[in-house]
């Protein structure tokens, strides 16, 4: 969200000012809301903790169902690993020691609560949860991102968040701690035009010509 709201003679480029304040309220995860698809919860932090959705656990991805309040970590080194605190299935075998994870394994957490970890972009280390079983996060999300360098939104079925209708891809990326968006085209954040790159942060609506999403701060 700026700071300053534009007067209504401004240009319609965005001013420097703007882009740094947006970008500094970048924090350890989001909601990102995308219309016609959904919405993920974004981590940004290379470590992880699943556990149970309830007031006062705080955890990054709280998870609404049977689980212990700490049941597992995932951690982003050259890859991902998930270290089990509780009782944890990969692939149907109950693992008890730090376990490398590859694209398409299935996490089962306690009774019931499953997931698939998937990898599918080979240029960003970025990686997605999906929730096999019915469990939803709290706020209800239809997946996990775990987002590194990069996040790919668009019609491909390799990026991360895929979006059929859509003619392009848009990128959300970090650079200095800030997160920023680019697509091949014009786009609009907040209302205000910017030329294929924009900065963005939680409370920025970003508008295209076939595309609508937007950031909201999870506390």
């Amino acid at each position: 969200m700026f700071r300053e709201r534009p007067h209504a003679n401004d240009g319609g480029d965005m001013t420097q000012n703007s882009a740094s304040d947006a970008a500094s309220q970048l924090h350890g995860r989001f909601m990102l809301w995308v219309d016609g698809v959904g919405g993920y919860l974004v981590c940004l932090q290379d470590t992880v903790c699943l556990g149970l959705a309830t007031p006062g656990n705080m955890v990054d991805i709280p998870i609404m169902g049977d689980l212990s309040r700490r049941h597992a970590r995932l951690h982003r080194e050259d890859g991902y690993v998930i270290e089990p605190l509780q009782a944890v299935r990969v692939n149907g075998r109950p693992i008890r020691t730090t376990t490398i994870l590859s694209d398409g394994d299935e996490i089962e957490l306690g009774e019931g609560v499953r997931l698939r970890f998937r990898q599918p972009h080979a240029l960003s280390a970025t990686a997605r949860l999906e929730f096999l079983s019915r469990h939803r996060t709290q706020p209800s999300a239809a997946g996990i991102l775990l987002m590194a360098e990069s996040c790919v939104l668009g019609p491909k079925w390799q990026d991360h968040v895929v979006c059929r209708q859509w003619a392009h891809d848009v990128v959300l990326y970090r650079r200095d701690e800030r997160l920023f968006c680019r697509t091949l085209e014009r786009l609009e954040v907040n209302g205000r035009r910017c030329e294929g790159q924009a900065p963005v942060a939680p409370g920025s609506h970003v508008e295209g010509s076939d595309f609508s999403f937007c950031l909201q701060q999870v506390v």
